[in-house]
């Protein structure tokens, strides 16, 4: 009897399993339960047999609380498909820091309840389908940095009680149904904000002014494709200089106010907004001055009554008098101004009668393309662009220099865009050449001209014939490269056209280029931190330069470390903007294999060997670099593709890596996973629907470094950099953010080099 009785107590004893996990375990264990399909196992061993879920996959612990007792600080179930919804048992895991469950199909609300995990920081949930409202008690979570619900279906008005997210610094809640009015009042209340987007919702009334109270926001303020209507606030021009407005697809209406940082903004952040003109939009204002502050409410009061006298003033003949010379004045001007250029006209077509004359006399004599665009005091059809390229100071071209023969086996023409430069063709010809790179953009050459003084670089493009026409259109193309003067970028002083040869002739810059510096050469000692930002920060401001401060937009379109020239004390200049038009026109294809020399327009002082083994994946070249929109067949180039590519070049100074695994060390290329491949929710790591696997492994290592597994900087930093001094590790990572900014996946959401730039600038200053 007592053996059964026995029996029957140890049978109602709970299983030894169920006691021994811990609580922590438990709620994690209510989110497996509530998990209604898991396609790839993502928590099957999730397992209640174990005694706590440290070890379970995507679950961080720490020692939170005391050295001998470990909790969970981090969990990331991210991008597995998974179905089901969020258990309210999640809030209960008091020394949480990271819920990352993005890029799943988790329905029903976001349980209010997790407020009560008191050290939550940052709270992932984009890419699922949520419902409901924003609960107002995240916001009692004093720790709460990261507020990611974007791509879900939220609805309803955001609270008031927003503002009681004092510690918010990311709040992202683009592309939900979100509707209403943005509450007034909010916003000066978080001013620790860095980043704001509220775009593709449903928001309505006017933009609050309160939004230019953001002091420490960066990156771009988003509310595009919302229906916001009302004038632009002015009070927007408060906001720092480096924040970017995107307003695009709204209703407002009436003049852009040039207040403050609004003056910056170009037309992009402005588009789709039927009422809106002014500058940056080519929409003039009908007699309608930009505000200089929000509308206020009409006054009340009562309209003084007008006297007889206000109403019948009549104007004084002395004033009609002085009308009435002015006008004649005017006119007369203008018919000065008219005959004046008309006999300008006249004599140069006349001048330009003559030279043709004189030319065709001596057509049997001369093959020469009869292109003249640089030549001082030249005249022609492109007497426009002469002029206008005569205003930059030493621009302009001193003359042009014929071979008489020589130089490709037809007579040609070696043009000087740079008062300064003055070399004879048969010089160049004759001077020692040194080659540098050879590939499929033609052979570059270390030429030492002037008495053995000046050493230059000169790129052979080789034939492709050509007549007068592409000669003029070379020369134009050329001309507008050779417009960019800047500390950062490799300035064009002359170019040689013939019908057998094309050459261009720039500066040498003699200290290689970034991607021999950071793969190393031999007794080459390794970039230092300081280097490396002083690299970054100079490619950054050459970029933005040749973004927006020359007439033409450049879009350089392959950005990449051997397009980065750095000289004797590391200074940076960006080359190769331009060179696949000039490329085209010259009638040689730019495509082939990247060059394996110095790289670059010039590139560095190394001598070319011929390349061996395989042909470089396409992680491996420059394509490793390019954006995902990049690689679509027929896609216009876009400045946000160098912005890309400049943030993948910025993670390789910071990382030591390329793009691609194959640039990894093998002890850490095992760190790279490929993307789920039945994910379709939105993910900015790129293995969602914007980028796949067209986003460098690199990339998405480091971005889910940041957001999902919490790794420490010391073990994504180049190993190099921490066998050197001691490394400033608020710079480095506010570094990484700038490249993680860089890199989104969709353009929309990445700065201009212009912001890049400056942003750069005040790391460490």
């Amino acid at each position: 009897m007592t053996t059964i009785l026995l029996l029957l107590l140890l049978l109602a004893l709970p299983p030894p399993s169920a006691v021994a996990l811990t609580a922590e375990g438990l709620a994690l264990l209510a989110f497996k339960a509530a998990a209604t399909d898991d396609p790839y196992s993502a928590l099957s061993r999730w397992n209640e047999s174990d005694p706590d879920p440290c070890r379970w996959p995507g679950v961080t612990c720490a020692n939170a609380s005391s050295p001998a007792q470990q909790h969970v600080v981090g969990v990331a179930v991210a991008g597995k498909n998974i179905s089901g919804y969020i258990p309210s048992e999640l809030g209960s895991l008091l020394f949480l820091r990271r819920l990352n469950l993005h890029g799943n199909r988790l329905a029903g609300a976001i349980p209010a309840a997790l407020s009560n995990a008191s050290s939550l920081h940052s709270l992932y949930l984009y890419g699922n389908r949520l419902t409901g409202g924003l609960p107002v008690a995240l916001c009692d979570l004093p720790r709460l940095q990261n507020l990611d619900v974007s791509g879900n279906a939220l609805s309803g008005e955001l609270p008031l009680d927003l503002r009681n997210c004092r510690s918010l610094q990311r709040l992202v809640l683009a592309r939900n149904a979100f509707a209403g009015d943005l509450p007034a009042g909010v916003w000066p209340e978080m001013p620790s904000l860095q980043q704001l987007d509220l775009s593709s919702n449903a928001f309505n009334g006017s933009i609050p002014p309160d939004l230019g109270e953001l002091p420490r926001l960066a990156g771009t303020l988003n509310l595009s494709h919302n229906r916001f209507s009302g004038v632009v606030p002015p009070e927007l021009g408060r906001l720092p200089a480096t924040v970017t407005l995107d307003l695009r697809f709204n209703n407002l209406s009436g003049a852009i106010p040039q207040t403050g940082s609004l003056a910056s903004q170009g037309p992009t952040a402005f588009l789709n907004n039927p009422g809106l003109c002014g500058f940056p939009l080519q929409v003039p204002c009908r007699a309608v001055p930009p505000p200089t502050q929000s509308p206020t409410p009409p006054a009340t009061t009562t309209p003084l009554p007008s006297t007889a006298s206000d109403r019948h003033q009549p104007i004084k003949t002395s004033l009609i008098a002085l009308i009435s010379i002015a006008d004649a004045a005017g006119v007369a001007l203008v018919g000065v101004i008219l005959v004046y250029v008309y006999w300008k006209v006249k004599d140069r077509k006349e001048s330009r009668g003559r030279r043709d004359d004189h030319d065709d006399g001596d057509s049997s004599k001369s093959g020469l393309c009869r292109c003249m665009l640089w030549r001082h005091g030249g005249s022609g059809d492109t007497s426009d662009e002469s002029s206008g390229h005569d205003d930059d100071g030493d621009a302009g071209g001193d003359g042009k220099y014929n071979s008489g023969g020589s130089g490709g086996g037809g007579d040609g023409e070696l043009v000087a865009i740079d008062r300064g430069f003055r070399v004879e063709l048969d010089e160049l010809l004759r001077s020692s050449a040194y080659v540098l790179g050879k590939g499929g953009k033609g052979i570059v050459y270390k030429v030492v001209v002037a008495n053995g003084t000046t050493p230059v670089a000169v790129r052979r493009l080789g034939g492709g014939g050509g007549g007068a026409e592409r000669c003029k259109e070379f020369a134009a193309e050329a001309r507008a490269v050779a417009r960019a003067r800047h500390p950062n970028v490799v300035r064009l002083r002359a170019y040689y056209w013939s019908a057998d040869e094309k050459l261009v002739v720039t500066d040498f810059v003699g200290n290689g280029n970034l991607a021999t510096a950071l793969r190393g050469r031999p007794g080459q000692t390794v970039l230092s931190w300081s280097a490396r930002l002083k690299i970054a920060k100079g490619a950054a401001r050459g970029l933005a330069y040749l973004h927006e401060c020359i007439p033409r937009r450049f879009v350089h379109g392959e950005v990449k470390p051997s397009n980065i020239l750095l000289d004797a004390d590391f200074t940076p200049r960006v080359a190769d903007f331009g060179l696949a038009r000039l490329l085209a026109v010259a009638g040689c294809s730019p495509d082939g294999p990247p060059s394996s020399g110095g790289g670059g327009l010039l590139g560095g002082a190394i001598p070319y060997t011929k390349p061996t083994g395989p042909a470089p994946d396409r992680f491996g070249g420059g394509g490793g670099y390019r954006a995902p929109e990049a690689r679509a067949p027929g896609a216009k180039p876009a400045q946000k593709w160098d912005v890309f590519s400049f943030g993948v070049v910025l993670l390789e100074l910071l990382t030591g890596r390329g793009p691609g695994a194959d640039h990894a060390s093998p002890s850490t290329s095992a760190s790279f996973s490929a993307p789920v491949s039945g994910s379709t929710a939105t993910d900015r790591s790129g293995s969602g629907e914007h980028g796949g696997g067209a986003v460098p492994e690199v990339v998405r290592w480091v971005r889910r470094g940041f957001e999902e597994d919490a790794r420490p900087v010391a073990e994504m930093v180049d190993p190099a950099l921490l066998r050197g001094p001691a490394l400033p590790k608020k710079e480095v990572v506010a570094a990484f953010h700038v490249a993680l900014a860089c890199t989104e996946v969709d353009p929309e959401l990445r700065p201009r080099m212009k912001v890049v730039a400056d942003s750069l600038d005040k790391i460490g200053s």
